[in-house]
């Protein structure tokens, strides 16, 4: 068994700043690389990298508490994420955060969480928290809060919000970077919103976005999560950028942190024919740069923070150590599960079919708007039907499943309150429902389905478990509680994948062609990217940052 505080560790060293591979022995003492020698005319296995870094991603979204996700992650060879704990905290506020830090701090894994910008998001939705420009600044103050999370309010910072302008000075202040998110910004809006001093952006779905971006000089992250999918438009840009691109997941459900994570990604740029220096400075140095990380970057005095991996193709992880601790072997976590204590906010009575009934006002031409959900993107379009389109009985409108518009709600979790309803295309269900309450960013609940009975049990089942995810059919129900926050399970990381995947199967049984239905149903009411989307106050059209009222 290796020795935790001096060992020795030999393979094919990749030096990513110098684009060189040599046989080497790196020796470690009390958790710190003490020396690097090259080893002449000597063969050895493996490729010593340093480690991953996923730098963006929404622990909250994986269903898992921090010391759950670290379980999973290391597997695949990530030993640092770059977090924001913008959900819980829209959810349970400042206590929200201090868990996501403290629960973080019981695995041996480098969790750099950011003080969430936008708690509510935006005055259009009700979340459970506001965080004002003096809680931020208090937060940023700490040691343990590395950066200023994605800062989705642009219209705030293009007209120069007072609040919004307050929470990014203080991170100037702090010389602490600032995240972004201005999905579709380009040109003039663009350079005014990069010149507030917000340094990168993960929401760029076209390579022209993301051009207009970096000339402007600011850092790319390329996405690709379980429902936001910019990896294959975006990864040729490493060619002649690869200082200023790093690889985040953003959003991670727990079934596909099992499958991998930034090592698919490297896989995955290398089969393009990207070179790999490029590809690897991208997924393994960049982000300890810009976000002067406390990670080892594989040089003698830093962090013994670093991977084996089988090959560089593939990019099978063999081992990997974080602060000198072998934290993975072979496909198997040697991180500990922990008990995690309970942290919620929510009260919502149960409801009733009827409270989920449109009454059919309209005449057969008047146009209703529907959101358009595209798999893969979290922007949607927003299309106008006629009233016609949408099945009439008995004075009340309902899903017209043969052409594909269903009716989707957003419900208040908070208090009770009136059910917001709207109408949705592309899920395709032909029988039942699925409800959830991981619904960015306020994390109501949130539901669709082809009849107000299915609905209703699919929301039910999760206000009786105080959070979760469901799926309703013909002849079955079930449900996934998420007890913390309404966001994650307390439970082993690995079951906790294994349910997920049961209920996506289910959800997919009815009907849909969405590849993760309930991570495209999660960003229906993320009012923050257009076009249209469903807040529980209403219909939301992103484009004029306003509620529709007709």
């Amino acid at each position: 068994m290796v020795n935790e505080f001096t060992f020795s560790v030999k393979g094919n060293l990749v030096d990513i700043p110098n684009e060189t591979i040599y046989a080497a022995t790196i020796e470690i003492e009390n958790g710190i690389i003490k020396t690097i020698s090259k080893l002449e005319n000597e063969t050895v296995k493996g490729f010593i990298l340093p480690g991953f870094i996923d730098s963006h991603v929404h622990i909250e979204s994986s269903m898992l508490v921090p010391v759950e996700f670290a379980r999973l992650a290391v597997v695949h060879g990530t030993v640092a994420t770059i977090s924001d704990p913008h959900e819980i905290a829209n959810v349970c506020g400042l206590k929200g955060v201090e868990f996501m830090i403290n629960n973080g701090r019981q695995a041996p894994f480098k969790f750099n969480f950011g003080a969430p910008s936008c708690v509510p998001a935006t005055i259009h939705e009700t979340a459970g928290a506001k965080l004002n420009a003096n809680d931020v600044e208090n937060l940023l103050e700490r040691n343990d809060i590395r950066y200023l999370s994605e800062m989705m309010n642009f219209p705030g910072v293009l007209f120069k919000d007072e609040e919004v302008i307050k929470k990014i000075a203080s991170a100037h202040k702090l010389n602490k970077p600032v995240d972004g998110h201005a999905p579709g910004l380009r040109g003039e809006q663009a350079k005014q919103y990069i010149e507030a001093g917000i340094s990168t952006d993960h929401e760029c779905f076209t390579a022209e976005e993301a051009l207009d971006k970096l000339h402007y000089g600011m850092k790319i992250l390329i996405r690709e999560g379980s429902a936001a999918k910019n990896f294959e438009v975006l990864a040729d840009l490493l060619h002649e950028n690869a200082n200023n691109i790093m690889f985040c997941s953003d959003d991670k459900h727990p079934d596909s942190l099992v499958e991998g994570h930034i090592n698919t990604l490297c896989a995955r740029a290398v089969a393009k024919g990207i070179d790999v220096y490029k590809v690897l400075r991208a997924a393994c140095i960049n982000p300890v740069l810009h976000y002067k990380l406390d990670v080892g970057m594989l040089r003698p005095g830093d962090p013994a923070d670093f991977i084996i991996a089988e090959d560089l193709v593939k990019f099978n992880i063999l081992q990997t150590y974080i602060n000198g601790k072998l934290v993975a072997e072979n496909g198997v976590t040697r991180i500990l599960s922990v008990a995690a204590e309970s942290i919620n906010h929510f009260d919502c009575a149960l409801k009733v079919v009827a409270d989920f009934a449109v009454p059919a006002k309209h005449n057969a031409d008047d146009e209703i708007f529907v959101i358009e959900a595209l798999d893969g993107q979290l922007i949607t379009n927003k299309l106008a039907v006629p009233a016609s389109r949408l099945t009439k009985a008995s004075g009340f409108l309902y899903s017209n499943i043969d052409e594909d518009i269903l009716k989707i709600v957003v419900i208040n979790r908070y208090k009770n309150a009136p059910v917001s309803i709207g109408w949705i295309k592309n899920f395709g269900f032909k029988e039942g429902a699925i409800a959830s309450t991981v619904a960015h960013d306020s994390h109501n609940i949130i539901a669709v389905g082809v009849d107000d009975e299915s609905i209703a049990t699919a929301v039910n089942l999760v206000i009786k478990e105080k959070g979760g995810v469901s799926c309703v059919s013909k002849n079955a129900t079930t449900v996934l509680g998420l007890l913390v926050a309404g966001l994650m399970s307390d439970k082993d990381g690995y079951l906790v994948a294994k349910k997920y995947t049961e209920i996506d199967k289910m959800a997919a049984s009815l009907g849909t062609k969405l590849s993760s239905p309930f991570m495209t149903l999660s960003f229906m009411a993320l009012l923050v990217i257009p076009h249209l989307k469903l807040s529980d106050k209403g219909l939301f059209d992103g484009d004029n940052f306003v509620l529709i009222t007709h």
